[in-house]
């Protein structure tokens, strides 16, 4: 991890993105104390996004009745 100050970071963006981009972090301070951090984007979670449409398809299982259509009807409602 490294750190940067301020004027350094605007001065140098595009090589910093860079380095994040590469994987590395980078700590920008400002007279010394930490303000920011770039880090590279977390990869979406596949596994977090497979259990949740699992999750949605058991409880329609369980309630049965609701077409899609018809909860999105309800979720309208609700926002009235």
């Amino acid at each position: 991890m490294r750190e940067i100050g301020m004027f350094e970071a605007k001065t140098h963006l595009s090589a910093l993105v860079d380095e994040v981009a590469r994987g590395e972090t980078v700590i920008i301070t400002k007279r010394g104390h930490p303000v920011a951090r770039l880090t590279p984007p977390e990869a979406p979670d596949r596994g977090a996004a497979v259990a949740a449409v699992k999750t949605l398809r058991d409880l329609r299982k369980r309630v049965g009745w609701a077409t899609t259509e018809e909860i999105l009807q309800m979720r309208n409602e609700g926002r009235r």
